[in-house]
């Protein structure tokens, strides 16, 4: 493969919801310009850009994938995208990566949510976007129905280019509004080679139609050829292409396609009109960098060869056998193969030795890349995803990957605790991987708590862990975090005597137990006078409350918001030491924490869901099934579409909400949660809690 410079590179990122045929279109794409040698199919598990054992097995995309067609003298990197949302961290990744998007719907399931949430993506980033309907051959499949689909649900400034000839399993050709011909394609083969006809009279009139509308709807982009059209002059193909492509670049437009993947019908349109429509890197805007570590001051980067080097790592994938490999894209200079450059990010050197471009799982080496192009390389020592590669003479950090934040949050655990090493491992080679997925300890409850976008999501992070970590794992619901705090004030005495033979232990205390407001934590009062504890021996006491409250009244749960006041006791002048009053202390707060009515917090989050208006009925009665205090609705913002509700909801009911969120609304919710602060909790829910709590520890008693 030759060299090519920014000019002559296209960044194209294919979305769309799952199975709606975003990866037999690449695979499609890829085959037809020749880059890959045999066209693999998605039921065979022989794509080339689906190639994880996961992704095989269960038929769709899980991790992005690259793969480049090469065409008209221009080389198209195609970056397929996953399409179901427990996956969107790589499809946002995808974007991120790239200058325009092919966004690609079903001919027989139409535009559905994935499409949506990844339409709005690209048109967010402002990158350009032709939309492509896949499975034309398909039954049932209606291009005009589709089009006005696309217009009510998605934008009103979609135009088609082309039409077919003919529909569902009779799908065998395209007419070009452009170029006014027909592409008949040869039944018989699957090369995507077509003879080239008139238009047929059975598509002639759906063809003025469309024709009539596609050049009225350019001309009024462009004053000048909107003054001609309407003086009845003639716009030539070069006149209207030069328009639609800036029209595209002001998001007016967005031009319309359909295709066969399976027989390649209207792939190599397709990869023409690529070339034709979209951007390069020179032709896209510059982005502005932060100046070194600190970041202090920003520059602008620009796809310029001679610029000093500046690449984005916008995914890192692990490999058996090789490793981490890290995948980027240079968006200032160029690199060669065994070049130094620095992680500006990390302040650290990196060799690029195997500087590679992909083709689905294949790498394949290439001595440079310019400006505007994407590659990958292999062991680096510490880059990862959303890091900048840049030169030590002029580092820069260019904006992060805004990934998703995760939404399901789950318990794990090695089904064998010889792993637990192994365990931690894995996970934190899959975030490296994933962004969007999270995993840390919990302190507070003792167990390992893994986060993601799904439930699919965390099903895939325990397929990954036993296949690339040898650890089975399970996942199971998180234990909940409640505190435990007082509602009045009491005073009682700790007093511990042991004597056993030689020298005794003694240690005795007076203490006040009282609430203090929320969120104060824990105070400590030394109020002894005269000397009845010695000084030295009254940090024990301390230490021994705390310890004490650590394990709670009423279920184990930490005691919080209390002050204690330690205000009298005795000593013995040979057998006190600290760990008799750490003991008098212990016993203190177990004599008066009972009496100073304690009750059960619980943990409460604020959740913010924009829901269509059509469900947001249901979002409300299950909220409130779920103990909500709802904070309000009000109209979505202006991006999105419905209605917003705020809620304050305890973290109990909210186990797998996003899941059911999903499901109540067809997937078209969106979600935030972060966690608000503690709560009393309700007298039936806490005695509930307090119930099962006690069971567990009489079970575990039990068992051991």
């Amino acid at each position: 493969m030759r060299e090519y410079r920014g000019s002559e590179i296209r960044n194209i990122a294919v979305v769309g919801h799952g199975a709606s045929g975003k990866t037999s279109l690449v695979e499609a794409l890829a085959f037809v310009s020749g880059s890959s040698k045999r066209h693999g199919t998605i039921g065979d598990g022989t794509t080339l850009t689906d190639s994880a054992p996961e992704e095989i097995e269960r038929g769709y995309s899980i991790n992005l994938g690259c793969a480049f067609a090469e065409w008209m003298d221009t080389k198209i990197n195609l970056i397929d995208t996953p399409g179901f949302l427990d996956f969107q961290g790589d499809a946002v990744a995808g974007l991120a990566a790239a200058d325009g998007a092919l966004c690609v719907i079903g001919a027989t399931s139409g535009v559905e949510v994935g499409t949506e949430r990844m339409f709005q993506e690209a048109v967010s980033r402002g990158d350009p976007v032709l939309f492509v309907v896949s499975m034309m051959d398909k039954e049932n499949a209606d291009f005009d129905a589709l089009y006005q689909q696309i217009k009510t649900r998605l934008t009103s400034k979609v135009i088609p280019i082309e039409v077919p000839v003919g529909e569902g399993p009779d799908f065998h050709g395209i007419v070009n509004l452009f170029d006014k011909k027909a592409h008949v394609y040869a039944r018989a083969t699957k090369t995507g080679a077509y003879e080239e006809t008139d238009v047929p009279p059975e598509v002639q009139p759906q063809f003025d139609r469309y024709y009539a509308e596609l050049i009225e709807t350019i001309a009024a982009t462009d004053d000048s050829l909107l003054e001609r059209y309407l003086d009845g002059g003639e716009i030539a193909r070069d006149e209207a292409i030069r328009a639609m492509k800036d029209a595209m670049k002001r998001m007016e437009l967005f031009p319309l396609f359909c295709v066969s993947s399976t027989h390649n019908y209207g792939t190599r349109a397709v990869l023409s009109t690529i070339v034709e429509l979209m951007p390069n890197a020179w032709e896209m805007e510059e982005i502005h960098a932060f100046v070194g570590a600190e970041g202090d001051r920003t520059v602008e980067i620009h796809a310029n060869d001679d610029a000093p080097l500046a690449a984005l790592v916008f995914k890192t994938q692990s490999e058996p056998h090789v490793g981490d490999v890290s995948l980027f894209r240079v968006l200032s200079g160029s690199v060669a193969n065994g070049d130094e450059v620095f992680n500006a990010t990390r302040a650290g050197a990196e060799k690029l030795n195997h500087l590679s471009v992909m083709l689905g799982r294949d790498r394949m080496e290439v001595p440079r890349l310019h400006a505007g192009d994407i590659g990958c390389v292999a062991k680096l020592r510490n880059t990862h995803t959303n890091d900048t590669l840049s030169t030590r003479a002029h580092p820069v950090r260019l904006p992060q990957i805004a990934f998703p934040e995760p939404l399901v949050q789950m318990a794990i655990s090695p089904v064998n605790r010889a792993d637990e090493e192994k365990l931690q491992a894995g996970l934190h080679r899959l975030h490296d991987e994933d962004p969007s997925f999270e995993s840390h300890w919990s302190s507070e409850t003792h167990e390992t708590l893994v986060s993601g976008l799904g439930e699919r999501h965390l099903e895939v992070v325990l397929a990954k862990l036993k296949r690339k970590f040898g650890v089975v794992a399970e996942l199971h619901r998180p234990r909940i975090a409640y505190r435990e705090t007082i509602r009045a004030r009491a005073e009682g005495q700790g007093r511990h005597k042991k004597q056993s033979g030689g020298r005794g232990q003694f240690g005795d205390c007076w203490v006040r137990i009282a609430p203090v407001p929320r969120g104060s934590g824990f105070r400590f009062e030394d109020q002894i006078v005269g000397g009845s504890i010695p000084s030295k021996f009254i940090p024990a006491v301390e230490k021994g409350i705390q310890e004490a409250a650590e394990r709670g009244v009423l279920a184990g749960y930490p005691l919080v918001d209390f002050k204690v006041e330690l205000f009298d006791g005795s000593y013995h002048t040979v057998d006190s030491n600290e760990m008799s009053f750490k003991m008098a202390g212990i016993l203190a707060f177990k004599t008066v924490a009972p009496k100073c009515k304690p009750v059960l917090l619980e943990p409460l989050d604020e959740v913010d869901v924009v829901t269509p208006d059509d469900c947001l009925g249901d979002v409300l009665g299950d909220l409130s099934s779920r103990r909500a205090q709802i904070l309000g609705t009000e109209p979505a913002p202006v991006d999105m579409r419905g209605t917003r509700v705020r809620a304050i909801v305890p973290q109990s009911e909210l186990h797998l909400y996003a899941s059911a969120l999903q499901s109540m609304t067809h997937g078209r919710a969106r979600l935030r949660r972060e966690f608000k602060g503690y709560e009393e909790m309700p007298g039936e829910a806490a005695q509930r809690v307090i119930s099962e709590t006690h069971q567990e520890q009489e079970a575990t008693v039990g068992a051991h």
